[in-house]
């Protein structure tokens, strides 16, 4: 076997862990969990794509109801939304003068932006917003005054409307789109002058697109991978391109299921931080109706322990209706979500620290009386690169026979684990890493 597989220290080692995040990326993992708005247009016509030939006469709804969104995340433990500020349709929900192609020239008159924006302020929520590229209502699509356009748009919307914790670009693109190419570094030039916390997503240098958008994940999710993955236009080959193209994205190509091993990054020349986002539906489709079926809190809770639990953030759409409410169906799965969610860790057991984990590279805890474990949560300390590699978590009873095993990969920013196991001992063992891994913390729970 090449040494480097095994090794842990090298110099090979050292440059994988010398890519570290940025502290945008530091913030943001410290909030993984957190909500998609998916209305406008496409919400009064009962369409998942715009066709190009609407009014703002077509925008029919009459009353949001923005505060109730925000019940909703705060009622399934989000700490933020992102909101549809302009889809491919090109109706602008705010209060925009690059375009009369805006909701204030609607029967509605509501910036909606606005009104969501300042619901979130007085919550404690975070605010983002989701801006298209793709635009088949603006003329100027297709040529180079486009992009003059659209930082325009950005211009607007990240200076009205207070902190911007993340800005999320797709690649989206009808086949028959004009071929047009994006002006990406402005775009983000814009963004980082005027929101430098927020991160840019998908099509964007701070987080990326996991790949699907079915709440799928690898099983080993590298936040350190190759550079290439940053390009946008890789990205835009890959999502979807058509309304008819939606159950592809749904799937996890199997050919990228490695990205971050040794393996493959040997021979990389440039490697960035680049950790995963898990953005899916709570509903078939991306606005209200969505197919109507709405996902079950046990569903969502499965998809936020293969998300959360596996060092991915996770971005869960919730459509609101035409009437600018959100569901009932969907303000029950959310509230059930939050309550599983607060059932991880309700009742701590231990709560530890282990820190930097040299020698042995295990830690070992050991109580006067057998304890039933429900979860156990671990965390490395990312400031120093993401280490782990492959690990072992270990109960044994009273009599020193194992209770329970797990043998996992990496674990980065969160590993959540389900336990349900008694035992008088625990032992992590890391069986393998890129230097000695640094534990922020190793708890568990009832």
């Amino acid at each position: 076997m090449n040494p480097t597989e095994n090794d842990i220290n090298s110099a090979e080692i050292e440059r994988l862990i010398s890519v570290r995040p940025s502290e945008r990326q530091l913030r943001h993992a410290e909030k993984p969990f957190y909500l998609f708005i998916h209305f406008g247009m496409n919400t009064a016509t009962g369409r998942e794509w715009g066709s190009g030939t609407e009014t703002t006469e077509d925008f029919t709804i009459s009353e949001i109801h923005p505060g109730q969104w925000v019940e909703a995340a705060l009622s399934c433990r989000a700490s933020g939304i992102i909101l549809t500020a302009k889809h491919h349709d090109g109706l602008c929900l705010w209060d925009t003068k690059a375009t009369d192609f805006n909701v204030m020239n609607t029967a509605l008159k509501t910036d909606i932006v606005k009104a969501l924006s300042d619901e979130c302020r007085k919550a404690g929520l975070d605010f983002g917003v989701y801006l298209s590229p793709w635009d088949i209502h603006e003329k100027s699509y297709g040529k180079e005054e486009y992009n003059d356009f659209f930082c325009a748009q950005l211009t607007e919307l990240l200076t009205d409307h207070g902190e911007i914790f993340e800005v999320w670009f797709d690649g989206a693109k009808g086949e028959n789109a004009v071929d047009f190419e994006y002006d990406w570094e402005r775009y983000y030039s814009v963004i980082r002058a005027l929101q430098p916390n927020a991160c840019i997503s998908i099509c964007g240098p701070d987080l990326r697109w996991v790949g699907n958008e079915a709440g799928k994940t690898r099983k080993s999710e590298f936040s350190v991978v190759p550079a290439y993955l940053r390009d946008a236009e890789k990205t835009h080959e890959k999502s979807q391109h058509s309304p008819a193209d939606a159950e592809r994205v749904k799937k996890l190509d199997s050919k990228e299921e490695d990205l971050g091993s040794r393996k493959v990054l040997r021979g990389q020349e440039e490697l960035v931080w680049y950790p995963a986002e898990v953005d899916v539906s709570i509903r078939n489709g991306w606005f209200h109706p969505g197919g109507g079926h709405v996902k079950s809190a046990k569903k969502l809770f499965e998809i936020y322990l293969g998300s959360v639990g596996n060092n991915c953030s996770l971005l869960l759409n919730v459509p609101p209706n035409r009437n600018g409410s959100i569901d009932k169906k969907d303000l029950q799965s959310l509230s059930g979500l939050g309550e599983l969610i607060d059932g991880i860790t309700a009742k701590p057991i231990r709560l530890c620290s282990p820190g930097e984990l040299a020698g042995s590279r295990s830690f070992e805890l050991t109580f006067e009386s057998p304890k039933k474990i429900g979860w156990c949560v671990i965390e490395e300390d990312i400031r120093f690169s993401q280490r782990v590699e492959s690990f072992t978590l270990l109960t044994e009873g009273e009599n020193g026979q194992t209770t329970f095993s797990f043998k996992g990969t990496v674990i980065g920013s969160k590993k959540i684990i389900p336990i349900g196991k008694s035992g008088t001992k625990i032992r992590l063992e890391i069986k393998q890493s890129r230097g000695n891994p640094v534990i922020k913390s190793l708890n568990f729970y009832e």
